[in-house]
């Protein structure tokens, strides 16, 4: 049943025309680019209004909320550390808003809760991560952050004790912080946000129980936006390397190492190291994950005294399959690949030879935790579309493992079909799909279809659990999860395929997904959905203005959707390498091709939309989702909602407190339902 939709909220236009490379490119919504004006904060409140009486009048919202509810207020451990016999992890309880960090001895010992937000002060919107645990499992360093921001505070927990300590780094972008093996003090590299000195790219020791403004500067990178400043060191304290990362197009890397034991300044090892360049300590030796002559990445030992890049010496070598994540654990190190689009673990010796393959299960989605402490274990999440997540653990030098955690999720996955199918995207190429819909429905085909993807950064959308899908699965609907060129699925060639003036091949991946389901008699025109967030924002914006009339209803989170501005804002001026920039003509081209905020045009039926962002997203700047809110509500002919669902509290971080993300998926869920036409059973 339709619901009654009002008009929008007007929005002025006022017109601002930039030249760029001699062509004039009219931006309509510039005023809304600025966050903290009170006309914005104005517009956002009407938006919100008007966002609010649609989602809460569709029928059935109740009833899924329940469902949700049901889905996410279970009990969840993630993020496992093992030091010495101590295993620190987050846990929530069901019901509880946010996670708390947890610790135990052995594997029996009872759980002793160390950090609890609640206990703050601060409201449910305080969330805390583990950043590193000191060698002896006695210190406990954890990030504070608020809302789903990307910036945090940092904050030193004496396990002993069970006390908090004094000492603090503020909120700001990091920390990256080595404990020194004393215990005394722990060596740092951290920008405040509201640092005097902007940009400041230096290490500091700290000493326990001293003042801040006391801090030793034992290294200087510069003082440039364009550089970041990342330091680890070895478990014995003795050396700490320094990487400086030019974000350049390409990025570049230097490498510093520091004899702090002997007193001697940080000599450079290496310089203009290009791309991937991710280097290590296991023990007091040099390793480095490169794409240095290897697209699909290796990892390789580096003599610091013979540095040059041609005396690196391969440990574990390219191969076919893309390396995905690592983690060293005793005297191994384990390797994440991906393989037909799942998931597959291998293990290594330091020598390079191939000791065995992790017994994870079969089609899905793995994900290494790894440390920068030493482990005789490795942990590692596991999860498919019909299997809710499960933590393993893994003893290498016995190759034995066991389920280690598993969220009770109530649901039958029983009930589940999965297919991966392949079909030609419009230039040939044969692009994978995987189905996902409730048994003895395809018979009854057509299904109302929900599909989405991701198709940058090199990035793998394997088969993983969530509630979103599941919902929606339940409901009857098909769920298609296409694996795009631009992701990492098939090794760095597919990245690459997929990247910067290629950024089309993935939105044509995309839309030839929609159109194979079409004519394969999977779906059905005016029952489709998509949705993206982030990247996949940007995909599902592009695919909706370039084919409007393939789609019923769109849900676009966190999204970029201005590519000719989008470098301007926060940290996305790193991303140059994946989009390109709009100040290089050849780029210029190809942004303008597709950037979805320039290609809206009036009078054209747009779908349903509906757009996610707020203020704290510092990563896909919420200017985006405002902008095109305001476009598309005055553009489109359709009659059909374009929503602004905007928070201030709300970032690229998931790190929402369970009830704002119950009512999250609640208004998702419930959007795509009533606009696919979906009864609500549950």
């Amino acid at each position: 049943m339709p619901l009654t939709l009002s008009p929008p909220p007007a929005t002025p236009i006022e017109p601002v025309t930039d030249v760029l490379h001699g062509v004039p490119i009219t931006d309509p919504y510039r005023w809304l680019e600025d966050q903290n004006s009170p006309r914005t904060r104005e517009w956002l409140e009407e938006q919100t209004a008007y966002t609010r009486s649609y989602l809460d009048a569709i029928p059935g919202r109740e009833r899924i909320r329940k469902r949700v509810d049901e889905l996410l207020a279970v009990e969840i451990v993630s993020e496992p550390w093992k030091v010495g016999s101590r295993h620190f992890y987050l846990k929530r309880k069901a019901h509880q808003e946010q996670a708390v960090i947890m610790m135990r001895e052995g594997d029996t010992g009872e759980e002793v809760v160390l950090v609890n937000p609640a206990k703050r002060g601060e409201g449910s919107t305080t969330a805390v991560t583990i950043l590193n645990i000191s060698n002896d499992a006695n210190l406990l360093a954890y990030g504070v952050r608020h809302g789903g921001e990307d910036w945090q505070s940092a904050e030193f927990f004496d396990v002993g004790t069970r006390q908090v300590l004094a000492d603090r780094l503020p909120v700001g972008s990091g920390p990256a912080l080595v404990f020194s093996p004393s215990g005394r003090g722990f060596y740092y590299s951290h920008e405040p946000i509201d640092s005097v000195r902007c940009h400041y790219r230096a290490v500091f020791w700290h000493q326990f129980g001293s003042r801040p403004n006391s801090d030793i500067e034992i290294f200087f990178a510069g003082e440039d936006p364009k550089l970041h400043l990342g330091v680890f060191g070895t478990p014995n304290g003795q050396l700490l390397a320094y990487v400086v990362m030019h974000a350049e197009v390409p990025p570049t890397f230097d490498l510093y190492l520091h004899d702090v034991s002997g007193g001697k300044p940080a000599r450079k090892i290496l310089e203009c190291i290009q791309s991937v360049f991710s280097p290590f300590f296991i023990g007091n030796k040099l390793f480095a994950l490169t794409d240095w002559k290897a697209p699909n990445l290796r990892i390789v030992a580096i003599d610091p005294e013979h540095a040059e890049r041609g005396q690196w010496v391969d440990i574990v070598p390219q191969s076919s399959l893309r390396i995905k994540d690592f983690a060293v654990v005793g005297d191994s190190i384990c390797i994440g690949y991906v393989k037909d689009v799942a998931s597959k673990i291998e293990v290594f010796d330091f020598a390079g030879h191939r000791r065995s393959s992790v017994p994870c299960p079969p089609q899905g989605t793995a994900r290494l935790f790894g440390r920068p402490v030493g482990s005789d274990t490795l942990f590692y999440s596991f999860s498919s579309f019909n299997e809710p997540p499960r933590i393993f653990s893994y003893l290498a030098s016995n190759d034995r493992q066991f389920e280690w955690a598993k969220s009770p999720v109530k649901l039958d996955t029983s009930s589940f079909e999965i297919e991966q199918i392949r079909y030609k995207s419009k230039d040939g190429t044969l692009v994978p799909m995987f189905l996902v819909a409730r048994k003895g429905l395809g018979p009854t085909r057509p299904l109302p279809t929900f599909i989405t993807g991701y198709g940058g950064f090199g990035n793998s959308l394997t088969p993983q659990f969530n509630a979103y899908s599941s919902l929606l699965v339940e409901q009857g609907v098909l769920f298609a999860v296409a694996n795009l060129r631009g992701g990492g699925e098939f090794g760095e060639e597919w990245h690459r395929a997929g990247r910067r003036h290629r950024r089309q091949n993935a939105i044509d991946d995309f839309i030839a997904g929609v159109e194979w389901l079409l004519e394969n008699g999977y779906a059905t025109p005016g029952r489709i959905a998509i949705g993206g967030g982030s990247n996949g924002g940007l995909l599902v914006g592009a695919a909706m203005t370039q084919r409007p009339d393939l789609f019923r209803a769109i849900v676009c989170l966190g999204p970029l959707l201005d590519m000719l501005r989008y470098h301007k804002f926060n940290q996305a001026s790193d991303w140059l390498e994946e989009y390109g920039c709009a100040d290089n003509q050849d780029d210029f081209r190809h942004l303008q091709a597709y950037s979805p905020y320039y290609r809206v045009e009036d009078g054209v039926a747009y779908p349903s939309v509906l757009l996610i962002s707020g203020d704290a997203d510092t990563r896909c700047n919420p200017m985006h989702a405002r902008k095109m809110a305001a476009r598309l509500q005055r553009a489109t002919s359709s009659g059909r909602p374009i929503l602004l669902d905007y928070k201030p509290t709300w970032g690229h971080a998931p790190l929402q407190p369970l009830s704002r993300r119950i009512e999250a998926l609640t208004d998702r869920i419930a959007f795509i339902c009533h606009e696919l036409g979906v009864g609500v059973c549950v």
